[in-house]
């Protein structure tokens, strides 16, 4: 099994917290640090990504180039969204036959095994949508995704890219082939569950929805008066397609007030969404995690516990939010993303970039 597929696989990291968790107080949340991150991970990833979008860029026409590649500090780049809209960029459906498959694999250089599964699938989905509202709805195509190259790949300077369309926004920037962020990164899917014909019973998005739920109908009577928040579940996630993340309150319960049992299960929760991403860098941002605190990370949620019912859940902590709503079409149409509370388009690791190229 290579790398991609084996960091942080969830009962690896459950099997490592448990005895820490057994422990007592004595630093029983920092579960995620037992590993060093590879010093080598970011620019593996950099240099997988830069030869996935060259080999694209290699084949675009002149006027592909004027359509597709944008430079690095365009607004374009930041202006992520997830519904249906016209897009700038290049749609899968305009390239030609041989350059789709090296847009595929630009996307798959950035995913997980299931993240990239999960994207497709999310991407098939615009079919169903297309029988289901008979040209009622918006327009629906499962190739009017876009992808859009910002600055040089490969070189020294900071460079990024984007797959973009209803459902899903991945966002990419990479900086001096070392270092790599990956939010804000946008999952969706409607219907949540398909519900009849050859698809009947997909659930694209089901370890989402059945982990945060898990976890929910875990917790205690005198738990769930600080984790579930008064009120009806939001009709959308909070932060929405904003430019940064922000910290979202109530907070909601504690990691450090959640049995071992709940923090493991809190812990599969955030890899799932971190495991969307390929895993050198999903790695990162689970170390990221551990080093600003796990007993700082909250979970709250909104709306009924029981399948069927509208729900929206987040986990947050100092470094990062997760998202999850699901409110639309009765209680099957949903949102989720994972947001980097500094790093969102690389703002972190862009300004120390930028500091560098100042100090010399």
């Amino acid at each position: 099994m290579g790398s991609r597929a084996k960091v942080w696989m969830l009962g690896a990291v459950l099997c490592m917290a448990g005895p820490v968790w057994g422990a007592g107080d004595r630093e029983q949340e920092r579960v995620a640090g037992a590993r060093a991150v590879d010093p080598q991970a970011a620019m593996r990833a950099a240099r997988e990504m830069a030869g996935a979008a060259n080999n694209l860029l290699a084949t675009y026409t002149a006027e592909q180039r004027q359509a597709g590649v944008f430079e690095l500090t365009d607004a374009e780049r930041v202006n992520w969204h997830f519904i249906p809209r016209t897009r700038k960029g290049i749609p899968f459906k305009d390239l030609s036959t041989a350059q789709r498959p090296l847009a595929h694999a630009l996307l798959s250089s950035g995913l997980s095994q299931r993240g990239y599964a999960t994207a497709v699938t999310i991407m098939s989905l615009e079919q169903i949508l297309l029988e289901l509202e008979a040209g009622k709805g918006p327009k629906r195509d499962p190739e009017n995704y876009a992808v859009s190259i910002f600055g040089k790949p490969g070189s020294e300077q900071a460079w990024g890219w984007r797959v973009e369309g209803h459902h899903l926004s991945l966002n990419f920037t990479i900086v001096e082939g070392k270092a790599v962020a990956a939010s804000p990164n946008f999952f969706g899917s409607n219907p949540g569950e398909v519900k009849d014909g050859p698809r009947k019973g997909l659930r694209v998005l089901d370890q989402e929805e059945d982990l945060g739920r898990g976890l929910v109908q875990s917790l205690s009577e005198e738990q769930k008066k600080t984790a579930i928040l008064a009120g009806d579940a939001p009709k959308e996630i909070i932060t929405a397609n904003s430019r940064s993340a922000k910290l979202l309150t109530p907070e909601g319960i504690g990691a450090n007030e959640l049995s071992a049992a709940q923090k493991q299960m809190l812990l599969g929760l955030i890899s799932a969404y971190a495991n969307r991403i390929r895993g050198d860098v999903a790695e990162q941002d689970m170390q990221k995690i551990n080093a600003a605190g796990f007993e700082k990370v909250h979970f709250a949620w909104a709306g009924g516990i029981e399948p069927g019912k509208l729900h929206y859940y987040r986990v947050q902590g100092p470094t990062f939010l997760i998202e999850y709503d699901n409110t639309q079409g009765n209680g099957n149409h949903i949102h989720s993303v994972w947001r980097d509370m500094t790093n969102d388009f690389g703002d972190d690791i862009l300004k120390r970039h930028y500091e560098e190229q100042h100090r010399n």
